[in-house]
């Protein structure tokens, strides 16, 4: 008997692909805020006169990597699941 659901599975592929997505999203701000704080002259985001752009594109990158580590565990949790059944 199989223990992976169809839904199991596609519903991990589409984890993988939004996970993927992220990362590639990461990758872009990364370059954005490069690219920022040249054009800013400072790349010290604790100085006063850093970028306001550049900060909230910080703040962006962050929550993406949250989600993404979000996401991971939810794939972790639920291969466990499936392991235990």
């Amino acid at each position: 008997m199989q223990s992976t659901s169809r839904f199991e599975a596609t519903a991990s592929l589409q984890l993988h692909a939004l996970i993927s997505d992220l990362h590639w999203r990461i990758q872009m701000l990364d370059g954005d805020i490069a690219e920022e704080e040249r054009n800013a002259g400072n790349a010290d985001p604790r100085s006063p006169t850093y970028s306001m752009l550049a900060l909230n594109m910080r703040e962006r990158r962050d929550n993406l990597r949250t989600s993404i580590a979000l996401l991971e565990a939810r794939i972790e949790q639920t291969a466990q699941l499936s392991r235990a059944a």
